[in-house]
C-alpha cells in the first residue's frame, strides 16, 4: 500500500474541524497547539488541549460516528493528516483484542460527554 502523508498549516483560531461533521481523518499535531472544544450556548467550551506531537479526531474513525466535538488552533502550526484508508489499514494488523477495546474505550467517552 502507498502512504500519501499529507499536511495542513492552519492559523491560531482556524477549526480543523466541527461538532457533527462526519470524519475522514485523524491528525497527528507536527507543530502547533489543538483545543477540543464543545458548543455551549453562543460560545465554546474547552475540553482539552493537545500539544506538539499529540493525535486528535481518531474517535470518529474508530466508530465511524459524527465528530463529538470541535478541533480548533489554538496556537498555529502544522498538522499531518491520517486518512481513513491509512487509518483502517493499520487497524486490521492490530489485534482483535485491542480494536474491541478501542471501541469500548470510544464508547465510554462518548457516554460520558453526552450525560
Amino acid at each position: 500500500m502507498n502512504i500519501f502523508i499529507e499536511r495542513m498549516t492552519y492559523q491560531a483560531g482556524d477549526f480543523v474541524f466541527k461538532e457533527g461533521d462526519q470524519a475522514n481523518s485523524a491528525f497527528i499535531i507536527q507543530s502547533g497547539v489543538v483545543e477540543i472544544v464543545k458548543r455551549q450556548d453562543e460560545d465554546y467550551k474547552t475540553l482539552a488541549e493537545i500539544p506538539e506531537g499529540g493525535i486528535f479526531g481518531e474517535m470518529a474513525l474508530i466508530d465511524d460516528a459524527p465528530r463529538s466535538a470541535g478541533a480548533r488552533m489554538k496556537k498555529g502550526g502544522t498538522l499531518v493528516v491520517v486518512n481513513r484508508g491509512t487509518f483502517e489499514e493499520k487497524l486490521k494488523k492490530t489485534d482483535p483484542f485491542i480494536r474491541t477495546l478501542l471501541k469500548i474505550f470510544v464508547e465510554t467517552i462518548r457516554r460520558q460527554q453526552n450525560s
